[in-house]
């Protein structure tokens, strides 16, 4: 890592005060499976300073600093238990009016207290990682007056190993940096309400000197019904020419797979934690456990890489019946455990089928956000959305426009919604940067890594209307392939836009997706109706389409005649138009109208919008059903007597 010295020169010179904070950066490549594991949360009063000008890190306070060398006393800009305090995790943005249009830099501490664990059987020491759930959109972490790393995604997680920098007295630092910046992903131009902080658990996590760090498993997708795939990876692997592990690459294929050794030589991962560490014994196996299914099966373990494939034949999950099984692994001296479901997703032509059968999609797109707590909403508000989701005849549900709470998807997998997940790829995103495709790589790898065993995700997202060129289509292209190469158990779309030049579907990146998304606003934005059937007929795609966003604008009881735009009257008459054309287009298997609720919104001044995207089809507190909510339920439910 490049050092920058100041030397003599003050920080209110120092121009470039960010370079030495760039490394080191944590990825998707130190993340671990972490559920059914032993956390401390670090949750609860921070004391927190507003830091526009990035003082924290220029003058670096978290060294603390207060005499210099011949013991004068320094003057210094902090106070750091004197500051106020905020309950993380929230969105500073609804804590305080004042804060609310604040985009920039905040600055939290708190110290506690760390007793550290027992050895292992080998004598070899516990580690210890902190997890930071999500902080928009950079995070920057310090410990005991040391910089442990950065982490750039406001939207998943990021995990920071601290073994060798914990003591008995601690006090730990955090910069969250809500800057939009051109060059992240998303852009500085984007449709929502950037809200800042650090809004999801702050947790310590303490594991053994070899620790599981990839446990996925799922049914092998051969319409059988009867096999699982089990596969494993611990911490311990060197091998810096293999691939990470792209989860179940070979599930696809029979049953008698490539063996343990095989497997390893191809999907290995070097662990950039374990720089430092010494090394300690791979176990030679790990124990999979699911008693339900009366099963417990050795997974013997190559160079630390392991996949079992068992015969067994669960109960499928799905919306209707939602059965999850309690899943266990042990491997050496550490164990996880996950609650699954089994289930088979797989297009076949223009069809979707769940567990073999076609489905269509009756969904609704959603964005992360409460009024009360901006992007991190309580369990019980985000069960809240489901269930209202699910009044609506419901059985799918779009996650826009960047991944939401893990909590999500294992109350989808419970409450049995099913999932689309998407990265903020969003719109002019610098598709010619590398390092902004490395950044958009690594949400969706994150993104993958977090949700694999989630039953309810059964589509990945590559991005949200882009227009078509070559430098996206590189982009966007290369990110499907990693999607695939990751997770061949579920199937890649991106919502694209509609070719207004030849009034079809047509864009390129149609041919490396499973599912093309579409978004269209006829009715709307382009007010001739006449021109959603013509744009279907001029269409023959050869996979299913998701309308991915339709609709319209209403404020909450604002009335007038189905002419008047921007009145409930005139949003239930779009909905009821599209559904007239869109249940006459054999190629179109789900739909996902924009959007469940009235959201923030910067760019919306209207009067009738108020700094509101209004096209919700319930107001901004959910309490309100615009008449176009029943629309959609009485359209969903004619659905469900065909599908």
């Amino acid at each position: 890592m490049k050092k920058y010295q100041q030397k003599n020169v003050s920080d209110i010179n120092l121009e470039d005060y960010l370079g030495e904070y760039e490394e080191p950066q944590t990825t998707a490549d130190d993340m671990f499976f972490d559920c059914g594991r032993r956390k401390e949360s670090l949750n609860g009063a921070w004391h927190y300073a507003v830091d526009q000008y990035d003082t924290c890190i220029r003058q670096h306070w978290f060294e603390e600093r207060y005499e210099d060398k011949n013991g004068f006393t320094l003057p210094v800009d902090y106070s750091f238990d004197e500051w106020p305090t905020m309950n993380l995790p929230c969105c500073w943005n609804t804590e305080k009016e004042m804060f609310l249009l604040y985009e920039g830099s905040m600055v939290f501490t708190r110290t506690f207290r760390y007793a550290a664990g027992e050895t292992g059987a080998a004598g070899t020491k516990e580690r210890v990682f902190l997890k930071v759930g999500a902080a928009n959109y950079i995070c920057r972490v310090f410990l005991n007056k040391k910089y442990i790393g950065m982490h750039r995604g406001g939207s998943t997680p990021a995990y920071f190993e601290v073994t060798e920098a914990l003591q008995a007295e601690n006090r730990i630092l955090i910069q969250a940096d809500s800057t939009r910046r051109p060059e992240q992903v998303p852009t500085e131009n984007t449709d929502w309400f950037n809200y800042g902080g650090i809004y999801r658990d702050i947790e310590l996590i303490r594991v053994p000197a070899t620790y599981i760090k990839r446990f996925q498993i799922a049914l092998v997708p051969d319409g059988t019904f009867s096999k699982i795939k089990a596969r494993v990876q611990v911490s311990d692997v060197r091998n810096t020419q293999a691939a990470k592990i792209p989860g179940m690459s070979a599930l696809a294929s029979d049953a008698s797979t490539a063996g343990p050794a095989d497997a390893a030589a191809q999907h290995t991962d070097t662990d950039a934690s374990d720089a430092g560490q010494e090394s300690a014994t791979v176990p030679a196996s790990a124990e999979l456990r699911i008693p339900e299914l009366n099963i417990q099966a050795e997974i013997p373990l190559s160079d630390g890489f392991g996949e079992l494939v068992i015969d067994a034949s669960p109960e499928l999950w799905s919306p209707e019946h939602p059965r999850l099984y309690d899943v266990s692994l042990t491997c050496g001296e550490d164990a996880v455990s996950d609650t699954v479901g089994f289930r088979e997703i797989r297009v076949r032509g223009r069809d979707i089928l769940l567990n073999g059968k076609p489905i269509y999609l009756r969904g609704i797109s959603c964005h992360e956000e409460s009024v009360a707590h901006g992007k991190a909403p309580t369990d019980e508000e985000r069960l809240e959305t489901i269930r209202l989701a699910k009044e609506m005849n419901c059985n799918f549900m779009r996650l826009a426009h960047y991944p939401h709470d893990e909590r999500m998807a294992k109350l989808a997998d419970r409450e049995g919604l099913l999932l689309w997940e998407e990265i903020p790829v969003y719109w002019a995103i610098r598709f010619t940067r590398e390092e902004t495709y490395e950044d958009a790589e690594n949400q969706l790898k994150e993104l993958i890594y977090r949700d694999w065993n989630r039953a309810s995700v059964i589509i990945w997202s590559v991005g949200n209307e882009n227009a078509d060129s070559d430098e996206r289509l590189a982009f966007m292209k290369r990110l499907a392939d990693c999607a695939h190469a990751v997770d061949e158990t579920r199937m890649v779309s991106a919502a694209c836009l509609v070719s207004m030049h030849k009034l079809a579907i047509a864009d390129r990146l149609a041919e490396y997706l499973d599912i093309i998304g579409l978004n269209e606003y006829f009715g709307w934005y382009s007010p001739d109706f006449a021109q959603l059937p013509q744009l279907f007929a001029n269409s023959d795609p050869s996979k299913p389409v998701i309308i991915t966003e339709f609709g319209a604008d209403a404020m909450p009881g604002h009335h007038g005649t189905i002419q008047d735009k921007g009145t409930e009257e005139y949003q239930a008459y779009v909905y009821e138009r599209q559904a007239e054309t869109l249940r006459g287009i054999d190629y179109v298997k789900g739909t996902t109208p924009w959007i469940l609720y009235d959201f923030r919104c910067p760019r919306r001044t209207s009067a009738i919008q108020g700094y509101y995207n209004r096209k919700g089809l319930l107001s901004p507190d959910k309490k309100y059903k615009k008449p176009a909510f029943y629309v959609l339920q009485k359209y969903y439910q004619k659905l469900m007597n065909r599908f």
